[in-house]
């Protein structure tokens, strides 16, 4: 058996409030999914995080904050 849909969408404005790791944003039907996953080394860290209760460690973490890192991504394909 074999079905054909034909399916009409019109959408004038989408919000959406957040995005996981495992968000999935679907729209109408689809016959499948692929999934991508993304790991970016967004703050040029080359050494691991100082340990928790450390000398500094609540220094640093404010001037983290102060800054503004943006994460580049792909071109949808």
């Amino acid at each position: 058996m074999q079905w054909n849909i034909t399916q009409t969408i019109t959408i004038g404005q989408l919000r959406v409030d957040a995005v996981t790791n495992s968000s999935v944003l679907q729209i109408g039907s689809a016959g499948s999914i692929q999934s991508l996953s993304q790991l970016y080394n967004s703050g040029g860290y080359t050494e691991p995080a100082p340990q928790l209760g450390g000398s500094g460690v609540q220094q640093e973490v404010q001037e983290e904050n102060q800054l503004l890192s943006l994460v580049p991504l792909p071109n949808p394909t």
